[in-house]
């Protein structure tokens, strides 16, 4: 039988995590993209017609049917939960994530395996150029070369 816990250094780590996340969708147009070598996925997020729930004693996010992201514990120690469309990626700690900002805005970015999700927090709705945008946002921290995902430069 797996043991699993949620010890405080996880709890620290990941729910202040899970704070940055929370803070990202006071904006009023998020953006969250999900990238690989083949290509670039972006879904827009109106936070005013999209319901916001931060459930701050069950270490729980949730917006919409779109996006959700819990602190679970695990045998690790904790691990952040993150669901959005059929993707689930699990964040157990340091090195999985990097904060990223641009004149549009502010970003967290989280991998796994080849893939980079990325929550982006715009300062006002992106008309044109949204690709290029969110994919240069997205490049200062994670760079592809022939399919493979060669640097990814983590925050913490």
């Amino acid at each position: 039988m797996a043991v699993s816990n949620l010890d405080m250094h996880a709890l620290f780590v990941l729910g202040d995590l899970r704070a940055k996340l929370v803070k990202q969708f006071q904006s009023r147009f998020v953006y969250i993209t999900e990238q690989n070598a083949e290509g670039i996925y972006i879904a827009e997020i109106d936070t005013e017609s999209a319901l916001v729930v931060d459930d701050k004693p069950g270490l729980k996010l949730k917006v919409g049917d779109h996006f959700s992201a819990s602190v679970l514990p695990s045998r690790e120690g904790g691990k952040l939960d993150i669901k959005f469309r059929e993707i689930k990626l699990t964040v157990y700690g340091l090195g999985d994530y990097a904060f990223v900002t641009s004149a549009d805005g502010n970003g967290i970015l989280f991998k796994e395996g080849h893939s980079v999700v990325m929550v982006f927090a715009a300062h006002q709705q992106l008309q044109e150029g949204l690709t290029k945008t969110l994919k240069a946002v997205t490049a200062k921290a994670a760079k592809w070369r022939k399919g493979e995902l060669v640097t990814f430069k983590a925050s913490e």
